[in-house]
Parts: C-alpha cells; structure tokens; sequence
C-alpha cells in the first residue's frame, strides 16, 4: 500500500470514529476540486464536524501520535501521515495584510457556513468521507465545469487580500476565466499590507504549475493590481517592438508569449523558478532603451540596462540571494545565445558564453524561449541545435586536464599580486580547447614576461 493509499485508509478511520461520536467528517477544498477534475491531489484536508475538539483529539490519539499543526485553530496531524485533520471555524479580520485574524474553532457552525468562509465556489466544496457525497452550497460543480472563478462571498472575501493573487494563479494552473463580479471585488482589495513571502509563494505556483503562467499576469492585469508588486511588468504595456520580428504588438505581449514558451522547457533548469522569473523579466530594460530612429524601433543593450530593474523586483518579492544571481545572470547573458548562433561564431566564442553562464543548459532554454516567443510573418529559425552541439564541446573540453595553480607553483612560480592575471589566462587558453600540455608552455612563458 503507498502512503497516499494509507493516507486515504486513516481519513476513512477517522471518519468512521467521528461518525460514531455522533459527527461527519468532509473531504474539502482542493481534494475534492482536483478530484472533480480526474487529477490526483496528495494534500489530503479533512473537516471534522459535530463533535467536541476533544473528541476529536481524543479520536486522533487512538489512531496514532496527534501532531497540533495549529492547536489554537483546531488543525492536526498524525505522524506519518500527509493530510490535515482540521474544525471549521470562523475568522475575524482585525488589521491588514494575511496575518492578522482573529479565529475561533466552532465545530457546530454547520456545513454552510464552513464553506462560505472559502475564496473561491470551487474550493468551497465538500465531500462525505464515508458516503461519497458532494457538498455544493455554492455552485461549485458548475462553475469547475465552466471552468469560471468565481468568489463565495462578497463580504468575507476581501478580509484576505491574498486571495486576489491567488484568484490569478487558480485561473492560471486551471484555465479559467474570472467572473466579472470577482473582477470587480478584486480591483478593490490592497495588496500593500501583504508580505514578499505570500507574493512569492503564489507567483512560484503560477510560474511552475501553469500551462500557460502567462494567464497569471493577465488577470492581474484586467483585475488593476499590477502597480504595487509587478511596476516593472506593467511598464512593459505599450512599449512598441520592431514589426518585422515582432508581429505580435508590445513588449508585454511578447513576455507573455516567451513565458508560455518558458513553461514547456522549465522542467530542464536547474532552478525551474528561477528559470520562469528570468523568462518574466528578462526584456525589463526595453521599458526604459527602446527608441525609435528614422522610423525603426531599438532596444540596443537593454539585456544589461534592465538589470537594475530586474534586481529591484527580484529584492522586493524574494530574499533568496542565490536565486537572485542565477536570474540576473540569465537575463543579461540571455540575446548572446541566438546572436552567436545566427552568426556561426566559432567554437572559443560560444565557450566563453557558455563560461560566463551559472546554468549553460538554461541559458540555450532561455533563449530558444525568448526566440519562439513571438509571431512573425516567417517561422523562426530555430538555434537549439547549434546551441546544443556546441554545448557539448564546451562540456568535453571543460572535462579535459587543465593548468591549474599547483601546476604554476611546481613550475618555480611563486603566488603573488599576478597570480590570478596568470591564472586567467590560463584559463582562456583552456576555453580555445589548448591541451594542458601546450597551455602550461604558454602560461609559464606569459608569466616570465609579465615578470621581467
């Protein structure tokens, strides 16, 4: 038996005990979404009705070890065992941003009202435990088969502003289209008083669940909440690109694409998110070079002048340093790829691309995304395979001996101030493909020189 199988086994246990103490247990929100949909979900949520909290735990202590996931809120576990095991409540919001509820476990409230306190008509669902029957009190069923987002309640929803990002991310990961009304709400809510991390977590599911991520910005877009955490995105809309390899209107529209292109491809990276986030801002610098001469437009150099752009949205949404650089590194290396390509550059040349790269393979993926993320009146010529080939010869000639300090030192040379010019070019040698032997004749003659 898998352990998504004797998750599914203890969820019936409990089930069958709660009953006999008098109450139901419920299958809710994603679970039983997902199930709906013929998608399997791992993250089992359960919702105990009808009975004490301690009966529940009692339930939970003759089952196994009872985990308090949060004790306060009613929400439990059992060792060995992934699913939570909670009591409905009511929340009371009594300041800003995604932290500041009041919340009380009443286990009497009744279905109903345990559903309503729900985002979304979809994740308002419930399923009996034992009996299989769906819980519907808001038209769930319908709307997952219309595939329309639609809120639960128009009084309660907006006491959590986190829902307007995660109203974008359903739509995104689910393909739907956002209700008119819940359009409307969601231009309402502030999103000031959210922290990075929330922001982060959401755009990371849209970015690396979704089909299509580009989904994610479109309805934040139509929903007017771009300006407060996506400025440099939204400053994209309008930028104008040249017809004649860009058919498909501005930068936005061009990043949408390329992030569509991203999502097939991001499975590949080393750092999937970070890969997405370098596909969502690598043409930040268009917004602030784009110029228009004799009636042509340019965006000369803005992989380098966005940089700055792409690192104040990076700080504002994450304080991952690591991810940071691995971003900053694609976005500015990202035109060279396709460039050298184009131009059948030799082999030094794509070495040295392919050296200056954190993750080589990521930075060809970025590119073949960034160069069929657009339409144009002829088919793009496709680079992966040059870019691919000559990866494979960086690679071999990386794996080969090479001149490293040791061999300097056994030489008779001595580290110094020059130590590390010598070293480089050592180094440079090894990237045109010179054997060990040849480059260490040439390093010692290089640094006897530079020592005269």
């Amino acid at each position: 038996m898998s352990d998504y199988e004797q998750d599914l086994a203890i969820s019936r246990q409990i089930a069958q005990c709660v009953r006999q103490n008098g109450g139901r247990a419920y299958y809710v929100g994603g679970f039983v979404r997902d199930a709906l949909l013929g998608q399997e979900n791992k993250d089992i949520d359960i919702e105990v009705h009808g009975i004490s909290p301690g009966e529940l735990e009692s339930i939970l202590d003759s089952l196994g070890q009872r985990l308090a996931i949060g004790e306060s809120f009613g929400i439990f576990n059992l060792k060995g065992h992934s699913l939570d095991i909670a009591m409905p409540r009511k929340e009371t919001l009594r300041g800003s941003g995604h932290r500041d509820f009041d919340v009380f476990v009443d286990p009497f409230i009744g279905t109903e009202a345990a559903a309503r306190r729900r985002d979304f008509t979809f994740n308002a669902l419930m399923q009996d435990i034992l009996t299989g029957k769906i819980l519907d009190p808001f038209g769930g069923k319908e709307d997952l088969h219309t595939r329309t987002l639609r809120h639960v309640c128009t009084s309660s929803f907006p006491e959590d502003p986190l829902r307007v990002l995660r109203g974008a991310q359903f739509a995104a990961r689910f393909q739907c289209q956002v209700a008119p009304e819940t359009i409307q709400l969601c231009r309402s809510m502030s999103l000031a008083h959210l922290p990075r991390e929330r922001i982060e977590g959401e755009l990371k599911k849209a970015l690396l669940k979704a089909e299509q991520p580009s989904v994610f910005f479109e309805v934040l877009r139509q929903m007017e909440q771009l300006d407060l955490w996506f400025p440099e995105l939204k400053a994209l809309i309008g930028v104008p690109q040249n017809p004649k390899f860009h058919t498909e209107g501005d930068v936005w529209n061009h990043t949408m694409l390329v992030l569509n292109q991203a999502a097939k491809l991001r499975n590949t990276a080393q750092n999937p998110f970070g890969f997405m986030l370098a596909a969502l801002t690598h043409d930040f610098g268009k917004a602030i070079c784009t110029t228009i001469d004799n009636g042509v437009i340019h965006s000369y150099d803005h992989e380098t002048l966005g940089l700055p752009l792409v690192e104040a949205f990076l700080r504002r949404i994450t304080a991952d340093t690591k991810l940071i650089s691995y971003v900053l590194n694609l976005v500015q290396l990202h035109m060279k790829p396709n460039t050298l390509a184009a131009a059948n550059s030799a082999v030094k040349s794509t070495n040295k691309l392919f050296n200056q790269a954190l993750d080589p393979e990521s930075l060809i993926a970025i590119a073949t995304a960034d160069h069929l993320g657009r339409i144009t009146q002829q088919p793009p010529v496709s680079y992966e395979a040059f870019l691919t080939e000559r990866l494979k010869q960086y690679q071999q000639i990386m794996a080969q001996p090479y001149v490293t300090g040791k061999d300097l030192i056994q030489s008779g040379f001595q580290p110094g101030d020059d130590f590390r010019e010598i070293l480089d070019y050592a180094h440079k040698l090894r990237l045109a493909g010179v054997s060990k032997d040849s480059a260490l004749k040439q390093t010692l003659a290089f640094a006897r020189k530079l020592r005269k």
